[in-house]
């Protein structure tokens, strides 16, 4: 496992700067009014890792300074479990800019840590065994049969790609946007290869989006010149057309696909994601009868609603060699169960008592991270993880990681929150093309 240092996030304050523009030509300019002064917090854990054995006490360290300087004064500490339960709040007294706390935890998950001054907050976070958590429910029993069904459907529709030739594509690179058919909405994406590649001598790769609306991205086919050459896609999450205005995509985003992370929740047959997953099945049908492709090599690659695809990609799809999933979404739907957080797209609503709807968790069983890793045979997966990630949690992730039974690797960033830092990103990157390289001798 790769350990970063210390646990710690800086959240400042808005500067509101505001400057006067002179009245008319030749007349003196007012001066800028001083900016307002910046409160800085910081919470630190004791351990550079940032992880503890069950029971065992976390010490944090709270740092808070005015203008670079240290400040006295007070803060509220708010100990939870990865955002649940809080604990009563705690006000210490700062001396010298600096407060210890001490808390633990005494179950495998995730002791957050909240400290407030005004309206300037920080997180920390200390893990606990989190490579022991285990899954919320069992995978249904006919989960299995569920996903034969619907692939079965999509085998009775025929591909029909259509490539449209795209001009400005890297040298060296064919380019194309791709649509091909699909049950509802259509693959729609941009396909990169190397000019002159021969039969069978590609590896591929997929690409594939996080949350929101938007066009597929020209950009990765650039993949298509790594390691000698890959058949490299991009693929739009919601069967788009690609190169429209933004206009266009934000229209989407407000009006028809607003709340598609939640649409048919209550129905395993309407959730808005089984579409999005039969089309990563059909883009792999349409990589992989490409006559450049090696026959063995074909990796998934995504963050967030990225690393949700990545991992139902894997676990619906036996062609897919490797997976790289960057703080992945999906994770742990039915965590109320095990009374744990889950991540996004917080598919399972509660009630006004706090109960999880019944319907929406038995579908959302379905669609989890959790079962879909359990049916995993590529021969690797890579994932990162935020500890003070307030959208995918890192509980939830951890659920889903710890099911996978392939060989597998966790790259941890104890500073962030919902993001791909450059390690994490260099670290995907890396895993994948070492799959590459090593596939290449097989």
């Amino acid at each position: 496992m790769k350990l970063k240092l210390v646990s710690a996030i800086w959240l400042l304050a808005a500067l509101n700067l505001q400057a006067q523009a002179p009245a008319a030509a030749k007349e003196p300019v007012a001066p800028a009014a001083p900016s307002a002064p910046v409160l800085t917090l910081k919470a630190v854990t004791d351990r550079a890792d940032a992880l503890y054995k069950t029971g065992e006490a976390a010490t944090l360290t709270i740092e808070a300074q005015q203008d670079g300087k240290p400040i006295s004064g007070k803060v509220t500490c708010v100990f939870s479990k990865d955002g649940l339960q809080p604990q009563p709040a705690q006000t210490l007294e700062l001396k010298e800019g600096k407060a210890t706390i001490t808390g633990k935890l005494d179950e495998p998950g995730f002791l957050q840590l909240r400290v407030t001054s005004g309206k300037t907050t920080a997180l920390a976070a200390a893990g606990y065994d989190p490579l022991l958590l285990k899954p919320s429910m069992p995978v249904p029993d006919d989960f299995d049969a569920f996903w034969q069904a619907q692939k079965a459907a999509l085998a009775q529709v025929p591909l029909k790609p259509v490539l449209t030739p795209v001009e400005k594509a890297p040298k060296g690179v064919e380019a194309f946007d791709v649509q091909i058919e699909c049950l509802g909405k259509p693959v729609s994406g941009y396909f990169g290869r190397p000019q002159g590649a021969k039969p069978k001598s590609l590896p591929a790769i997929l690409h594939v989006h996080g949350a929101g609306v938007r066009s597929a991205n020209l950009g990765a086919v650039s993949w298509a010149l790594n390691e000698g050459g890959m058949l490299s896609m991009d693929i739009n999450a919601h069967g788009l057309p690609n190169g429209k205005p933004k206009e266009y995509y934000d229209a989407l985003a407000a009006g028809e696909l607003k709340d598609y992370r939640i649409e048919g929740a209550k129905d395993r047959e309407k959730i808005y994601f089984k579409g999005m997953f039969l089309r990563l099945i059909r883009a792999i049908d349409f990589l992989t009868a490409q006559p450049e492709w090696d026959g063995k090599t074909l990796i998934v690659y995504g963050a967030s609603q990225g690393g949700f695809q990545a991992f139902a990609a894997a676990g619906l799809d036996a062609r897919v060699s490797f997976i790289c999933a960057g703080v992945p979404a999906g994770c742990d739907h039915t965590g109320s169960q095990a009374n744990r957080i889950s991540g996004w797209p917080k598919i399972v609503p509660n009630d006004a008592s706090g109960k999880p709807d019944p319907e929406a968790l038995q579908a959302s069983r379905y669609f989890d991270n959790m079962n879909f890793a359990t049916r995993a045979k590529c021969k690797g997966a890579v994932v990162t993880v935020g500890f003070i990630d307030t959208t995918c949690p890192p509980t939830s992730v951890y659920a889903a990681y710890n099911a996978l039974t392939i060989p597998k690797e966790m790259h941890t960033d104890v500073l962030t929150g919902h993001a791909s830092t450059p390690a994490a990103s260099k670290f995907m990157q890396a895993a994948a093309l070492k799959h590459v390289r090593e596939n290449k001798g097989k």
